[in-house]
């Protein structure tokens, strides 16, 4: 049962009746059923279920005695507690087949291990430093860690922020549900309009990387940027709006990465929840900003290597988190050389000009790291991004060549326009317009009108039907 599946959408339409029938105070009832039958459908295992139960009962026992005994040792031997699940059944199988040579095991990887992980060591540490007490129902605790429209991937919770929302019962706000459906359609066009179309010309490229080098390789790097981007958001978009279906705001977890003037802003914008996390229980804890700047690029290293480790096992996910923080390391570093560029170029009389120069490089930056974190291995992606600077077949830009690889010219054409459509909005977006506002403003039968004509238009152009199965979100499987 996937975000955009129909079965799905028949399960939220009956959790809604159901959640809306019933009085205030029961309502978080009908959020735990549902989010405790969506898991169970996705994974359909009992050792999954075991799995997550055993971690959530863990951590509730954990956050109570830590209330009463803010010990050091009791923090770090919870979160020891929630991490080595994690660490077997994502990292099990590297550690058996590259260091000890042994035979790979058939883990149950629970669906979100990754994210509730994350969510349960922020609530423990939360509860550890007082900013939060501990909750007391563990019916209770249980919805906040697997609250449905967000445990496959995200965006990271903050028990302060998403537990009294989903307690306290929520009346019928046209807007909020309005505000839901139209996030849930964007999701729609973001995932069948754009990930999945990109996504068979960079599988092709990655599958026979052998064969298809230098400017293949730089327009699949481009494509996988907008692919992975397209593909994540569509998933949080559908997640923040079946959240508002039900009169709860979950946090933001994208603000238009690929409009960032730096890496360092570009992490301001990806992943929200994420970096946000990283911040504030890796970077701070080790000291961050406060101890000089040899400590700081060290903490700031450690911090993107835990990054790197955390979206997989591997070297080339290692390599993908240190490369963005020698970015940063090197920004930093540069800064007053690149004032003086930017001044012997003319810039600073051009902010438009200086502007968009520093997103191009940023994205150019962030697409190289992005090249070595798709490929099969660290020795394959240094290998793609070598054959981009070795191989000069730019010549493919002015015949027919692209074209005969897993997209035809109409399907160009259309991933073309939807990925404009993406630029146009997020460019509005970052000056200050609200399209879900101005659409909200217009009449009923106009609102609706351009509904359907979006439902319509992604019905007709997106990437479905007979023989064709939608993918997996990619963040799913981190």
């Amino acid at each position: 049962m996937t975000y955009i599946s129909i079965t799905f959408y028949m399960f939220v339409l009956a959790a809604l009746l159901l959640y809306y029938i019933l009085p205030l105070q029961y309502r978080w009832l009908v959020l735990l059923g549902g989010s405790v039958f969506f898991y169970w459908r996705v994974m359909g295992t009992w050792m999954a279920m075991a799995i997550i139960l055993l971690t959530v009962l863990a951590s509730y026992g954990a956050g109570l005695l830590l209330e009463r005994q803010r010990k050091k040792g009791i923090l770090a031997a919870a979160i020891l507690l929630m991490i080595l699940p994690w660490f077997f059944v994502k990292n099990g199988n590297y550690v058996l087949e590259i260091l000890l040579h042994r035979n790979p095991v058939d883990w149950v990887v629970p669906v979100g291990i990754s994210f509730y992980t994350l969510q349960m060591i922020s609530y423990l540490a939360d509860v550890f430093m007082g900013r939060i007490t501990a909750q007391k129902n563990p019916a209770r605790f249980l919805l906040y860690a697997i609250f449905f429209p967000q445990i496959v991937q995200g965006p990271i919770p903050r028990y302060d922020r998403l537990a009294g929302q989903l307690y306290e019962g929520h009346r019928f706000d046209e807007r909020m549900v309005v505000g839901g459906f139209y996030r849930i359609l964007w999701g729609f066009f973001l995932k069948l309009m754009i990930a999945d179309r990109a996504a068979r010309y960079v599988n092709w490229v990655y599958d026979l990387d052998h064969e298809y080098v230098g400017c293949y390789v730089l327009v699949a790097g481009i494509l996988y940027s907008i692919e992975l981007y397209a593909d994540f958001a569509a998933c949080i978009s559908i997640s923040k709006g079946v959240a508002n279906l039900f009169g709860i705001t979950l946090a933001d977890n994208f603000h238009h990465p690929y409009l960032a003037v730096s890496v360092k802003d570009f992490w301001r914008r990806w992943h929200m929840s994420l970096s946000e996390w990283l911040k504030d229980y890796v970077y701070i804890p080790l000291g961050g900003s406060r101890k000089g700047k040899i400590r700081t690029y060290i903490n700031l290293t450690l911090t993107f290597l835990v990054s790197g480790i955390w979206h997989g096992a591997g070297l080339r996910f290692i390599v993908w988190g240190l490369m963005h923080a020698a970015y940063q390391i090197i920004g930093q570093l540069t800064q007053k050389l690149q004032r003086k560029a930017a001044r012997a170029l003319g810039l600073e009389k051009a902010p438009g000009a200086s502007l968009w120069i520093r997103r191009i490089w940023t994205f150019l930056c962030v697409m190289t790291a992005w090249i070595i974190f798709r490929a099969e291995s660290l020795r394959k992606g240094l290998q793609m991004l070598g054959s981009m600077f070795q191989v000069k077949n730019i010549w493919i830009f002015t015949n027919d060549a692209l074209l005969l690889q897993a997209l035809d010219w109409k399907e160009w054409v259309v991933l073309a326009a939807s990925v404009l459509i993406l630029f146009v909005v997020s460019l509005k977006q970052e000056q200050g317009v609200s399209f879900s506002e101005l659409v909200f403003r217009q009449p009923v039968s106009v609102r609706w009108g351009l509904y359907l004509a979006a439902i319509f238009g992604i019905m007709t152009y997106g990437v479905y039907g007979m023989g064709y199965d939608a993918q997996a979100f990619i963040y799913g499987g981190f």
